[in-house]
């Protein structure tokens, strides 16, 4: 039985290409018109709004709160300071990742964690014999994000006592809407400048409503997963189950990752005292990770030739792609690109992936497959550091 978010009855409406996609249960829209260009450009050029309610919350309060927090992540929340926002990975005893997300601390000893995953029992678990409370705030709260170089702007047209202005990047403000409380935090998953905004679930209707009136006149679009699928991979952002895999789902050891084998070892701080995972990353840290995070951009001219040899254009335009393809040196597998598109604002083709560290050194030479008239092929490529598009107005 699917579950539909509190914007349902808005987006169910303006979706008139009837796609919609699973997200943990929830449908949400994939495009809401028939192509999901517009919904793209609107993004980079103006603003988009994507609903992502179906993302797990969770509110950790109490006199522990703060040392919980510290067992489960690898940074140091120590750091995070009321009204600062934290990205984090949370790994389990061997250090191999269960899940990614951001760390809000409303409080000295409140805290609200997203996660694309269910959590609640592993956070309960690691806080047990502590003086704190976990709670599944999931349903109870709506959240939209806000996207794109106009969103700034809609928001200052739609709220007042609140300084967009000096609104830092990964920080929040606490702020009200017709007297419902709204928190708005300056961050998002598509690389752009942004806010995501989280309202209580019976207010859904109002705040979507606010933000298209307040959106008039600034391009303002609703926008869907494909969308967001191709902003994230321009933005070199990990996707669960499809960049990595959960430890907890992991079926083989060889599926599991470490922080430091998908490119979040910035993340992890060594230097605290003990956390979930800490002796085994440690000890990794010491012989060094089998795998490295890397981008990937495709050699337009290679990938030409091989469609030219059939007589066809290059086709590779349109939605992501989050099927697997292997990376090759030399004739030799040596990992694989996980997430790939066509990005129509910087015209080439790029991927995000996985590869042996010997060759994750930016500016080394490989090759990754394409199918072409059924036939597996291969174009050349060359390993970059991601992210592909990071706008000044992101952190400005």
């Amino acid at each position: 039985m699917p579950i539909f978010t509190p914007f349902h009855s808005r987006t169910a409406t303006l979706c008139e290409s009837h796609d919609w996609r699973d997200w943990v249960g929830y449908v949400v829209p994939a495009t809401y018109e028939v192509t999901h260009e517009h919904e793209y450009y609107a993004v980079r050029n103006a603003a988009a709004l994507f609903d992502i309610s179906p993302l797990f919350k969770y509110e950790i309060s109490g006199p522990d709160a703060l040392r919980l927090i510290n067992r489960i992540m690898t940074r140091n929340v120590e750091k995070c300071a009321v009204g600062q926002v934290m990205y984090s990975p949370w790994c389990d005893e061997d250090g191999q990742v269960i899940d990614d997300g951001a760390i809000s601390r409303l409080a000295e000893d409140r805290f609200r964690i997203t996660a694309a995953d269910p959590n609640l029992r592993w956070f309960q678990d690691c806080g047990f014999g502590m003086n704190v409370d976990v709670v599944n705030v999931s349903g109870d709260l709506a959240a939209l994000a806000l996207q794109g170089p106009n969103s700034r702007a809609i928001l200052k047209a739609m709220l007042s006592g609140i300084d967009l202005d000096s609104l830092r990047y990964f920080r929040l403000a606490e702020a009200s809407l017709d007297g419902i409380p709204l928190t708005v935090t300056r961050s998002g998953y598509t690389g752009d400048l942004g806010y995501e905004l989280w309202i209580r679930s019976s207010a859904a209707d109002r705040l979507w409503d606010s933000l298209i009136d307040a959106g008039q006149g600034y391009g303002l679009t609703p926008a869907g997963l494909v969308a967001l699928d191709m902003v994230r991979i321009e933005a070199g952002l990990l996707l669960i189950e499809v960049d990595y895999t959960s430890s907890h789902k992991a079926l083989i050891e060889a599926k599991k990752s470490s922080p430091f084998e998908i490119g979040l070892g910035w993340a992890v701080a060594l230097e605290k005292e003990n956390f979930v995972g800490r002796k085994a990353l440690l000890a990794e840290q010491a012989r060094g990770s089998t795998w490295q995070f890397v981008g990937l951009d495709v050699d337009w001219g290679s990938l030409e030739r091989l469609f030219d040899a059939v007589d066809l254009p290059p086709m590779v335009a349109g939605r992501a792609s989050r099927s697997p393809v292997p990376i090759y040196k030399n004739g030799r597998q040596i990992g694989q690109v996980t997430s790939h598109t066509f990005s129509p604002i910087l015209k080439k083709y790029i991927g995000i992936g996985t590869v042996k560290s010997d060759y994750a050194a930016p500016g080394t030479p490989v090759e990754m497959e394409f199918t072409v008239e059924y036939q597996r092929q291969k174009a050349k490529a060359t390993i970059v550091k991601t992210p592909f598009f990071d706008p000044i107005r992101k952190r400005a």
